[in-house]
């Protein structure tokens, strides 16, 4: 038997083999959520890390297909060629830390719980941020006002021959070596103690809602089933986005596990591959594609021991895409890929 792919409807995919789904409608339902009480998020904007060393992360950086905007004497603001000011902030400090994601926010508030308004004043696009935290104490940056920068030349789209469509008639496919070049950040994720709290945290108190759920078999649980990871969209109604913009995992400690930026395509993602292991970067797993949003994957230890990922080709949703439910494993994680390692999913 022969293998073969598809780029199949969400809602024949979702009737495969061990899926099952819900419509977002009977799920918001099913959780109580209160659309008046939720903040309303446009997009994932950034990364926060703070490094201790500024000029090692940033020739990783750099390697990894990102390029310096604005810097002053302990940060440095990294941007892609997408429409983002910035999508990767490093902060001079003595140790590792996790700074949190900055989410764009549809309109300016002071909500309870969360810390002073600052006014970015030396970021590029300006705006200003304010930084609450979720039930396990990760840092969440709301940002407003930032003024997007100018999409930067696009990679140029290749032309494919297949067996009985020969397009590319008199052409020839050539490549530079380099860095694959950062289009825009796409998503991020935590590992949490108590995955259910850390879900109706996030799904009450913004316009997040799940793509999927992975679960474990639990005869304790209800219907049977121990949801142990949790993949969320932006809720932008009929707006077509990102299949997830941030995700979680049961894990014993808590933890910030990737992030992730999107690059143009396969040869963009495998020739950087080949540049950052020739720079003696350490790799984590790939390449390889995703079940839960079909990206095409590569994970790498950044030089401070963060993991971040390259991704390109995922999925895009909207209000009328169903609610998928897989049975959690390594085989629901990759098509194909390199064996996955352990450090991976600790």
């Amino acid at each position: 038997m022969s293998n073969v792919g598809s780029s199949m409807d969400a809602r024949k995919a979702l009737r495969m083999p061990g899926w099952d789904s819900m419509s977002i409608d009977d799920w918001k339902k099913r959780e109580n959520i209160d659309e008046s009480k939720r903040i309303k998020l446009l997009r994932l904007s950034h990364m926060r890390y703070m490094h201790s060393d500024l000029s090692e992360i940033s020739q990783f950086l750099l390697d990894f297909g990102m390029h310096v905007v604005h810097q002053t004497d302990d940060t440095i603001w990294w941007r892609g060629y997408g429409s983002e000011a910035y999508i990767y902030v490093c902060e001079k400090g003595p140790e590792k830390k996790y700074l949190g994601a900055a989410w764009d926010v549809e309109e300016a508030s002071k909500l309870p719980g969360a810390g002073e308004i600052e006014t970015l004043s030396d970021s590029p696009g300006g705006g200003f941020r304010v930084t609450l935290h979720d039930p396990e104490g990760f840092p969440i940056n709301l940002v407003y006002g930032l003024k997007p920068a100018e999409t930067r030349k696009l990679p140029e789209k290749l032309i494919y021959n297949f067996e009985q469509e020969k397009s590319r008639e008199g052409a020839f496919q050539r490549f530079v070596d380099g860095a694959a070049a950062i289009h825009k950040l796409g998503h991020y994720g935590h590992c949490v103690v108590d995955i259910q709290k850390q879900i109706k945290f996030y799904t009450h108190n913004f316009n997040l809602v799940p793509s999927d759920f992975m679960y474990v078999p639990s005869p304790e649980a209800p219907n049977g089933r121990k949801e142990v990871g949790f993949f969320a969209h932006i809720d932008r109604g009929e707006l077509y986005v990102d299949h997830h913009s941030f995700f979680m995992s049961s894990n014993p400690t808590g933890h910030v596990h990737h992030c992730s930026f999107e690059v143009h395509d396969f040869d963009t993602q495998l020739l950087g591959h080949k540049w950052l292991a020739k720079k003696g970067y350490k790799s984590v797993w790939g390449v390889g594609r995703h079940v839960l949003g079909s990206q095409i994957f590569d994970y790498w230890w950044d030089t401070t021991g963060f993991m971040i990922e390259h991704y390109t080709d995922g999925d895009v949703v909207n209000c009328k895409t169903p609610i998928g439910f897989g049975l959690a494993g390594a085989e629901g994680l990759a098509v194909w890929g390199p064996e996955l390692p352990q450090d991976f999913l600790d």
